[in-house]
């Protein structure tokens, strides 16, 4: 059963300063299965502007999953993470770190953070094509994703 809400497609928020690696990740949702709104931002103050609906981004569409990555310029996803999952009307959409990183004090301080899931990117592209589309069966797929009631 995959996840849909109101026949809407499944709204991601890609946090990712790399214009390669934003490409890989659309590839990847193409292939799948879920129908995808994706929305990309590129670091980290975008990215909290996005979620709490200031200046451009006004009109933003609350994500359902953020796909965020570690090293961003202006603010990194580690205080972004931390900012998300700090603000009551934040914090319950799943963020996945997807990064280069595979440091141990990077996993081990993105999970003391409440990140729900931490992926290290493939460097060969059918492998971050199938990471990406891994990422959308389980979270769109098998998870229960929690409703934003207020919207």
């Amino acid at each position: 059963m995959l996840y849909e809400k109101q026949g809407s497609p499944v709204e991601i928020l890609l946090v990712e300063d790399n214009p390669g690696d934003v490409r890989l990740t659309i590839e990847g949702l193409k292939e799948g299965k879920v129908r995808n709104t994706l929305s990309v931002v590129e670091d980290g103050v975008e990215a909290l502007a996005f979620l709490r609906k200031e200046g451009k981004y006004v009109d933003a569409v609350r994500p359902d999953l953020i796909l965020l990555d570690l090293n961003l310029p202006k603010k990194d996803g580690r205080e972004v993470l931390t900012e998300i999952k700090s603000d009551e009307n934040l914090r319950n959409i799943p963020v996945v770190v997807l990064t280069t990183s595979k440091a141990e004090q990077d996993i081990l301080k993105a999970y003391s953070l409440h990140a729900n899931c931490y992926i290290t990117k493939p460097v060969d592209l059918d492998q971050f094509i199938s990471v990406v589309e891994s990422i959308e069966d389980f979270w769109f797929s098998i998870v229960k994703l929690p409703r934003d009631i207020k919207e």
